[in-house]
């Protein structure tokens, strides 16, 4: 049983009661002398843009004149895409799967119809898109809807076999209805099932065709009211397909097999393809296939018509991937697809039905990809695609924000990622094209950078509310691929899937130095080279991280090279678990260091083995430095939770629930390699249980609470597994000074800064301060050689330097002010050519000679305090005064819920802190005065993934993963809110719909071409009747039709409208006055031919002709 110590808690309330006095005494002293420029009406929160593939999609639709392509998802989320950078995202509030989805072709409008069979009319000529009507069905399910070319007539197929009709424009049901037993009447005895399919006779509106699941296809006269022809097969339809001159169609079927009718012979079908089946020799039916699950027939001028299908396999082709084929003339194509076939449409050159269609290339909708196919080309090659679909390649397991980088930086990712990208594309552009992009002011570089559990590593070009895909770096290239062998994985790894998962990055944008942490207790150190080298042998450093309180024992000698932080004149415990790992003097031989003793305990091994051979490294990021956290006398190395850079010093700090180790990666050394409690010294204000070395295997911590990990049994599953905890259920202490169940304390941040190493210091130095998961603050100060050749010889001397102070819960964030509240980022290298040679070489040692450019103030200030450190943990924010130490601003920031995410941002007129809570608010907090500034209520926490990937960056923005396959970019500024209405893209844009067809000559003397139908006469209420009462209830959109028009928002929205509708009128108006022109030069002609002809006929006899 712990011993309780009354004397500590009453200190620690001293403590707390003179801090508090201090800090009002303090605050009103520093807001004299500090003017805070940030006010709440700086903040506003809103959605800027949604990237990344739509989640679960489950329907599309095409503007063939837009250029605009629209999916709806499962959810129902709705995508729109134009041109590359054209994007834009819609939500249903019911969030029912969309089914369904119609253009009214080149009219900016766009219709969805959902599981809940509700249909909805949303008005695309606003940059945000809005429902202007909606129609909910009470009484039938919807599963069909078609909206003829140039129609306001939209038909409605249900489950029970019944067709209706409403007006797209009032949202209101006709009165006509067509009735499943009055459509199929005698011809089958049984119910036909649902409506699979409508589609009007390309040449003929009168006619139209209905496709029942059961096989039953319907020819219904409109005019007449009754069926003209049905047309009967024994296997149930998937879909219909008209050939352009209306006198053929085609059916797909779930036995694999096509059928073609034509429209008078009502018997049997003209043809019966299987398009996969083997065809036996006797003349039988060949062995049924996989469903066809959607046909198109697409006609060509000059050569063969098109059939393009999904499905229809074969049923021994086991493992197959899902295939397109396309049938064009004698040839079949069969495009094997990396997922299944969601939805797929052909691109054709017309909009009009009755026309050649002319096919040039086929949309394919995936499950978890979108696939353009050029059907001009040989072979059939993709469009390369530029939109951000690719995020979800393999799952994002981290990510990380960056704005305002070094204009440098983006045109340097760009040039070596350039040279990854495949071959093969077609030659053609994007087909989707329309809209056009927003008129963005905002113009600094942003960047966004995803870890993905595969150890792949993503740079996106984030600026101006834009993605796109700069660099791809594979850090699973380091090592060795693991082999089968069950009984070795289960010996070495912590992680049951995913072993190279990154779980967390660090990046110094200035230097392009980039650290990145793996699930399996590894660490990789990356440089920047515009240069190809091959590395001989990769430079390894083993540490053996290992969390002991009793049982010290002293390191071995020479272990972790450089000043291991001795030396001082605190009382410090000997730290008892230093790294022999082998030096990189000589090409290291990887597998030296594990041993086993002999009862097989895994002593000294690393999960992963870092590959041996040569490592051949294009231009881009290239290994520096392999750092490996290795097993303890049987125990697993604890996943790494904390992880700071800094190019300025050449080191790397990293920590766990175990402690922290300092690297120094120029050297390549372990220079101080420490138990949490170690860092403490006699200081330490916890009563900590000893305990004795666990032999089992430890939980590895993944994205785990590490507060509760280290009391479960059950090995943590990598970032990817589904199997995660949601319940975010911690239990804090209230009390900084009560004493801790749970003995160990994890590391969870750091910060390299220049600021006074302890209390009352006079002058600055280098130091790290180290936050932990029991809330303390503790510095470590850095003593550096001199820049040059000797910071390459002579050591750098680590010493802990005592404590800053204590908050409630983990510490998330630490940051630096100067005395007059200025941000003071840590210092940086700036970046240079690693490889150069010759004169190349000489600039890069001269870079590397010159002072790192440091941004603390002089240590000549008279000013008392001089610096102001700002610490936010899970529950409270500090400011504290430096060197004095005291605290002169508190915050608590959250009493019920913990903060997930905290960051230290720049604004454009001042600093804040950013936080992201686990009950879904996010907040800003001033500084240093810390009054809050915006605290809103943006999302509940529904998924560990939201929390793993959420971040905050400068100027007011910040991101996450919003589903697997998507980014969601939010805005915390009033000003990038106000502007927001600019950047964003216009979906659409005013054209003149394509003249129709010509009839030719004949087919206007004989008739034959198409026929209208005055679907007005024929729907409206006068003929039709009112629609029965309580079969749909309508919706009015939330301002109605005018109201939408409107609601761009703005004085200058409402000027921009205004213009575009002159422009329009005036284009238009141009239009009339040419074409009047025309037809006035037309009538002229016409005359003077005539009587040309009548002066040449008139003295001739009738026989003379």
């Amino acid at each position: 049983m712990k011993k309780f110590n009354i004397r500590k808690v009453l200190d620690g309330l001293k403590e707390q009661a003179s801090s508090s006095a201090s800090s009002g005494q303090s605050g009103t002293q520093e807001n004299n002398l500090m003017q805070e420029t940030l006010q709440s009406e700086n903040f506003q929160l809103c959605k800027t843009v949604r990237h990344g593939f739509p989640y679960q999609p489950s329907s599309m639709a095409h503007d063939p004149v837009q250029k605009i392509l629209a999916i709806g998802t499962q959810s129902g989320a709705l995508r729109l895409f134009g041109r590359p950078g054209v994007e834009c995202y819609c939500q249903h509030e019911s969030g029912a799967a969309v089914i369904s989805l119609q253009f009214l072709i080149n009219e900016g409008a766009l219709v969805s119809a959902l599981a809940d069979d509700s249909v909805h009319l949303w008005n695309l000529r606003q940059k945000r898109p809005a429902i202007l009507h909606s129609l909910k069905f009470n009484r039938e399910r919807i599963t069909f809807v078609h909206l003829p070319f140039q129609s306001k007539w939209l038909y409605i197929g249900t489950e029970k076999g019944n067709i209706h009709i409403v007006n797209v424009e009032s949202f209101t049901l006709s009165g006509y209805v067509i009735m499943w037993n009055k459509a199929i009447e005698l011809s089958s005895k049984a119910h036909p099932g649902p409506v699979v399919h409508i589609s009007d006779n390309p040449m003929d509106e009168g006619k139209l065709i209905i496709g029942y699941e059961s096989g039953i296809v319907v020819l219904w006269d409109l005019k007449s009211k009754k069926a003209d022809y049905r047309y009967t097969y024994d296997e149930a339809i998937h879909s219909v397909a008209w050939h352009h001159e209306g006198k053929q169609f085609i059916c797909s079927h779930s036995d694999g097999t096509l059928t073609i009718w034509n429209i008078k012979g009502q018997g049997k079908p003209f043809q019966t393809i299987t398009p996969h089946g083997k065809q036996p020799k006797d003349g039988k039916k060949p062995e049924p296939c996989k469903p066809i699950l959607k046909v198109e027939y697409k006609t060509t001028r000059l050569g063969d018509p098109f059939m393009i299908l999904s499905g229809g396999l074969s049923y021994d082709t086991v493992g197959r991937r899902p295939c397109l084929t396309v049938m064009h003339g004698k040839s079949t194509a069969v495009l094997e697809m990396d997922y299944p076939i969601v939805d797929f449409l052909t691109l054709c050159e017309t909009p009009y039905p009755n026309d050649f269609q002319e096919p040039y290339a086929v949309v394919v909708l995936l499950e978890k990809d979108l696939v353009v196919i050029d059907l001009a080309q040989n072979g059939y090659p993709i469009f390369e695609n530029p939109y951000p679909l690719t995020i979800h390649e393999s799952p994002v397991t981290c990510c990380e924000y960056y704005a305002d980088c070094p204009v440098d930086l983006i045109p340097a990712l760009y040039s070596v990622g350039s040279r990854q990208k495949r071959q093969g594309y077609s030659k053609k552009e994007w087909p989707i094209s329309g809209g056009n992009w927003g008129l963005g002011t905002q113009s600094y570089p942003e960047i966004i950078i995803t870890g993905h559990a595969d150890g792949t590593v993503k740079f996106w070009d984030a600026s101006a509310i834009m993605l796109q895909v700069l660099y791809k770096l594979k850090t699973a290239k380091v090592f060795e691929k693991s082999r089968n062998n069950k009984e070795e994985k289960q010996n070495t790894e912590i992680v049951d899937e995913d072993p190279f998962a990154i779980q967390i990055m660090t990046w110094c944008p200035e230097s392009r130095m980039l650290c990145v942490a793996g699930v399996s207790a590894n660490l990789i150190i990356y440089r920047f080279s515009k240069q190809e080298i091959t590395t001989e042998v990769v430079q390894l450093l083993e540490v053996r991280l290992q969390y002991e309180v009793n049982d010290m024992e002293s390191p071995p000698e020479g272990g972790g090279g450089g000043d291991r932080g001795g030396g001082g004149d605190r009382d410090l415990p000997t730290p008892g678990t230093a790294s022999p790992s082998p030096q990189t003097t000589g090409p290291p031989t990887h597998p030296s260091t594990s041993s086993n003793s002999s009862d097989g305990v895994r002593d000294n091994v690393a999960c992963l083995k870092v590959r041996s051979t040569p490592l051949k490294q294009s231009p881009g990021y290239q290994v520096e430095l392999v750092v490996q956290l290795v097993w303890v006398s049987g125990e697993p190395p604890q996943q790494i939770t904390s992880l700071a850079l800094n190019s300025s010093y050449g080191l790397i700090v990293f920590g766990n629930s175990n402690g922290l180790a300092v690297v120094d990666y120029l050297q390549k050394t372990v220079l101080l390699n420490l138990g949490t409690v170690e860092l403490y010294g006699s200081n330490d204000p916890y009563q900590r249980q000893p305990r004795s070395p666990r032999k089992t295997r430890q939980p590895s911590g993944g994205l785990c609470d590490i507060n509760e990990g280290s009391a479960s049994e059950d090995r943590c599953k990598s970032p990817t597994s589904d199997h995660r905890d949601n319940s975010f259920s911690r239990s804090r202490s209230s009390s900084v000074t009560s004493i801790d169940k749970e003995a160990r304390e994890a590391i969870t941040s750091f910060h390299f800064c220049e600021t006074f190493a302890r209390k009352g210091d006079s002058t600055i130095t280098p130091c790290l301060y180290v936050g932990t998961s029991l809330g303390t603050v503790l510095a470590v100060a850095l003593n550096l050689p001199p820049a040059g050749e000797q910071r390459l010889l002579q050591p750098v001397i680590v010493l802990p330097s005592g404590t800053l102070g204590r908050l409630k819960g983990s510490i998330l964030r630490m940051a630096f002010l100067d005395n007059t509240g200025t941000f003071l980022p840590p210092a940086f290298e700036l970046w240079y050519e690693p490889n150069a040679v010759g004169a190349d070489s000489e600039e890069r040692d001269k870079a590397r000679k010159r002072r790192p450019v440091s941004v603390s103030p002089s240590t000549s200030q008279e000013l008392q305090e001089s610096q102001y450190a700002v610490v936010c943990s899970e529950k409270q924010a500090k400011v504290i005064a430096l060197p004095s130490q005291n605290c002169i601003f508190k915050h608590s920031i959250t009493e019920t819920s913990f903060v997930l995410r905290a960051d230290v941002v720049q604004m454009n007129i001042g600093n804040c802190v950013a936080c992201f809570c686990a009950n879904g608010h996010i907040m800003t907090l001033s500084l240093p005065g810390l009054r809050p500034l915006l605290d809103v209520n943006y999302l509940p926490l529904t998924d560990m993934r939201i929390a793993r990937t959420f971040c905050f960056t400068n100027l007011g923005q910040a991101m996450y993963l919003t589903s697997p396959t998507e980014i969601q970019r939010i805005t915390y500024s009033q000003e990038t809110c106000e502007n927001l209405q600019e950047m964003l893209g216009e979906l659409f844009t005013p054209m003149e719909t394509p003249e129709a067809p010509n009839r030719g000559f004949f087919k206007g003397l004989f008739g034959g071409g198409a026929t209208s139908l005055d679907r007005e006469e024929l729907f409206g209420e006068t003929q039709a009747g009112k629609a029965s009462r309580g079969l749909a209830q309508h919706i009015p959109g939330p301002q109605g039709l005018e109201g939408m028009k409107g609601a761009a928002s703005g004085v200058v929205a409402d000027l921009a409208r205004a213009r575009i509708a002159l422009d329009e009128r005036g284009q238009k108006l141009g239009e009339l006055d040419e074409r009047t022109a025309a037809m006035l030069a037309s009538a002229d002609s016409f005359g003077k031919h005539a009587h040309d002809m009548m002066l040449k006929c008139k003295d001739k006899k009738w026989y003379q002709f």
